[in-house]
């Protein structure tokens, strides 16, 4: 500041008018700020002391310059707060808070060490604190005390003693709603201390909000997610090699270093990045979800990596006690009494499909000592460990005999204690919470009467040679694709031999023999693999002709993103075959054709009740989710539509035809192509008119294959009498006129549940917003799908081309079944 007062003295001694100056003075004034700035920030360092406070305007800048802790405001607020950020980074990130429920309204603020020792925040010289470390001395140290505050490169200030370094308080035993590398939650039993996070309040109000992350003390300690008092989420237990709640733990490990030490009265889980240059922080966020963020520098924007809770099951007791909850049950009621139970409510259950009161014993059946035993449910997330004791290092017969000779003891399982695991875990009471999980799931030994463990066995035995039968089948298909193999490679060596001979002993036969000669070739190339199929099991094959519009690298493209996912709502390959211009796919057999053939046919249409039509409609977004998020390669199918979507005897919906596929790169959000292919009508606006592709631009396809469920009818049919171009905006408009169940189908004749309908309008019309930020990514879809909680409201689609007929003319029509109707061409923007 001074060397700014000598600049003004210099300037104004230099023999300049008064007029002149006047003129100049705001330019004099405004590098005199400039000045002032760039003397603050060259004087930033990382340490508080008790001549040296920060005020409002100044920073602390951590040694590494990662962290600045000062004062902020959040967007669209007046209030002042302390914090620190990412100093770095381009968007100022706030990962903690110290006076979150306490807010400056001036930028009179200013944090300093008081006589006392401890740090505080006061606003326009008042001795009263806005927030304080509250550190407590002895009487005989607080006149001789010397504390300094700092801040390190891992985002903790520090106060600690001058000259021993000797910490008495840091911003780690206070975390607001970030979860840092390094920063820990649990509970210390011994010192009275708890580490949890807590969300804001709202996106502007940094104080502390309903949700709350941390773990229980009563039981087998488990991370909770907490709405306000209320159980929420359960991550679980940690089992020795992730923590039950989060099965995707064990896909992150080689990313994320996680670690837990527990014992007695000490629990503390943290985390850190093998690759230190990695960005992330795991944020509880005010809506409830669990979410974990990592830095683009490419885009200079946070990626969300994986959130909690992802659906319905995932929220706490969703299916009350003694029961499993199925979360990828489309078909039925998602909620299962274990074995050996009935549900308490059977009305709510069986009527309302409210399973929250849960299930009780079947007749009160006895299971004290009176021929009881144990069966195994596989696969599960365990239940709520609040009423389980560990038996430490117990194998899993001695497990069994401890649970067996305790009446009260409902339970079992045994993790693996070579990794930090509880052994033997048994529950006593009732169990709550339980969900199936497709992998990494614990299985869990339920206790049931005489009568339910006969049958078990019963079953066993016959699943015994149920699996025999399957062992036989896997063998039969494995001749199959032998032979399918050998034909090929019979019929390609035939056909070589062949043209061999007709080039040699042939010379003088015409071309019109020739040509007709190498037709019956490929003729039989089709019916060796036909007939080698056909002769033991159901296939479909796919024969690709010339016009059909997919060339070979369509074809490879298809064959090489097929043969590496594998999930129950993707069509499975089975076999190939590609000589010169012949190219054949051979598929698994899905007698009910694509859903096409029955959503937009007056006549099988009926036949599509709401409950099979949602059905479908959650298995494709399960198939897409999967495609983006949960497979090896994360895929845009960039050509979903009805066609597209086959259907097995069982009507579960199977994707097909990833001929036009794209492999995104695991941080890649957008690409751009001069090829623009697909099918107008389900093509998003950034794809079709700018060539702009990602992962929303399937969003915006199945929004509107939604929608076209849901109606009967296709996004691009034009309704005379209408005065929207096509599918989408007829829903538009009734939306906005409060009309939007109009647009149901006729064929449901009424018997559909009405606010599952809605909502499932509304979903869709959110996936087809033209601004495809706003639009969900599948994950939320899938989420939103499967909860009750209220939904935002959609912004105004995509109308594209307007009615152009000439660009619709893509879509076929009619009451039958549609070719694989593939268009492609460069498109201009406008």
């Amino acid at each position: 500041m001074d060397s700014a007062k000598n600049l003004l003295y210099l300037v104004t001694t230099k023999n300049l008018k008064h007029k002149v100056l006047h003129k100049n003075w705001l330019l004099i004034n405004s590098l005199i700020l400039l000045i002032t700035f760039f003397s603050f920030c060259s004087c930033s360092s990382d340490t508080i002391t008790t001549d040296k406070p920060i005020r409002d305007g100044e920073l602390l800048v951590s040694k590494s310059k990662t962290f600045a802790l000062g004062f902020f405001t959040p967007a669209k607020s007046t209030s002042r707060y302390v914090g620190i950020w990412y100093n770095n980074l381009p968007i100022q990130t706030v990962v903690w808070v110290a006076n979150r429920d306490s807010p400056i309204n001036d930028t009179s603020g200013i944090l300093s060490i008081n006589p006392n020792g401890n740090l505080e925040l006061n606003q326009n010289h008042s001795t009263i604190p806005i927030w304080s470390t509250n550190v407590s001395f002895p009487q005989s140290q607080r006149n001789s005390i010397s504390v300094v505050a700092q801040l390190s490169d891992i985002a903790n200030l520090v106060l600690m003693l001058n000259n021993t370094k000797t910490v008495i308080w840091e911003s780690f035993d206070h975390p607001t709603d970030t979860l840092l590398p390094y920063l820990k939650v649990g509970f210390d039993r011994k010192i009275n201390q708890s580490w949890f996070l807590q969300s804001w309040k709202t996106d502007v109000d940094p104080g502390k909000g309903a949700f709350t992350l941390k773990f229980s003390t009563i039981g087998k300690p488990q991370l909770f997610m907490y709405n306000h008092d209320l159980p929420w989420w359960r991550g679980g237990h940690w089992n020795g090699e992730l923590l039950v709640g989060i099965p995707n733990m064990k896909r992150d490990m080689a990313t994320f270093n996680v670690s837990l030490v527990e014992d007695d009265n000490h629990v503390a889980l943290t985390y850190n990045m093998f690759d230190k240059s990695v960005i992330t922080r795991i944020v509880v966020q005010q809506s409830g979800f669990f979410q974990t963020f990592t830095w683009d520098n490419q885009k200079t924007q946070w990626n969300h990596y994986w959130s909690e809770p992802t659906d319905q099951c995932d929220n706490y007791g969703t299916c009350g006690s003694n029961s499993n909850c199925d979360p990828f049950n489309f078909e039925n009621f998602k909620c299962t009494c274990l074995l050996g139970f009935e549900p308490k409510f059977p009305h709510d259950w069986y009527e309302s499909r409210d399973g929250s009161g849960g299930c009780v014993r079947n007749n009160n059946a006895s299971v004290c000592r009176n021929g009881e035993g144990f069966v195994k449910v596989v696969s599960l997330k365990v239940p709520d460990t609040t009423v389980a004791v560990a038996k430490g290092g117990l194998s899993l017969e001695e497990c069994e005999k401890e649970c067996l000779r305790n009446c009260s003891c409902t339970a079992y399982a045994v993790a693996d204690v070579r990794n930090g695991g509880s052994g033997c875990l048994a529950w006593y009471g009732d169990l709550m919470d339980i969900q199936k999980l497709t992998d990494q799931g614990q299985d869990l030994f339920l206790r049931v009467d005489a009568v339910e463990l006969a049958k078990a066995n019963s079953n066993k035995s016959s699943k015994g040679v149920l699996g025999r039968k399957r062992l036989a089948a896997v063998l039969v298909v494995s001749i199959v694709a032998i032979i399918v193999l050998l034909s090929c490679v019979y019929c390609m060596w035939k056909k070589k031999r062949k043209d061999e001979m007709l080039q040699q002993s042939n010379q003088e036969s015409s071309e019109e023999e020739i040509v007709k000669r190498k037709s019956l070739d490929k003729v039989d190339l089709a019916l060796s693999i036909r007939v080698a199929w056909l002769m033991i099991v159901k296939v479909a094959v796919k024969r690709l002709s010339r016009d059909s519009g997919q060339g070979k690298e369509e074809f490879k493209n298809e064959v090489t993103l097929l043969v590496k996912l594998q999930h129950r709502n993707l069509v499975r390959l089975l076999g190939c075959c590609c000589e010169k211009e012949e190219r054949m796919l051979v598929y698994e057999y899905l007698p009910n054709k694509s859903l096409d053939f029955f959503i937009f046919n007056q006549t099988q249409r009926s036949s599509l009740e709401w409950g099979r039509r949602f059905k479908i409609i959650c298995g494709i977004a399960r198939g897409v989710l999967y495609l983006h998020q949960d497979s090896r390669l994360k895929i845009i199918h960039r050509d979903l539509k009805a066609s597209n979507v086959l259907l097995d005897s069982a009507m579960n919906p199977k994707i097909s035809d990833f001929g036009m596929a794209r492999i995104f790169g695991e941080n890649e959000i957008q690409a751009r192509t001069k090829r623009v292919v697909g099918t107008y009508g389900y093509m998003s606006p950034e794809y079709a008119m700018e060539g702009r592709y990602s992962t929303k631009s399937d969003v915006f396809s199945y929004g509107v294959l939604l929608l076209e469920i849901i109606a009967g009818q296709r996004n691009t049919h034009c309704e005379i009498g209408r005065d929207s171009p096509n599918l989408i905006g007829h829903v538009w408009t009734l939306w906005t006129e409060g009309r939007a169940l109009d647009i149901v189908d006729p064929a449901l004749n009424q018997s559909y549940p009405s606010a599952i309908v809605l909502r499932c309008i509304q979903i869709g019309l959110l996936c087809v917003q033209e601004n495809a930020m706003n639009r969900p990514s599948m994950l939320e879809v899938v989420f939103m799908l499967c909860n009750e909680r209220p939904l935002c409201q959609p912004q105004k689609p995509a109308f594209l081309f307007n009615g152009n007929q000439e660009l619709q003319g893509s879509s076929t029509s009619g009451g039958g079944y549609s070719i694989n109707e593939l268009t492609e061409t460069t498109i201009s923007a406008r």
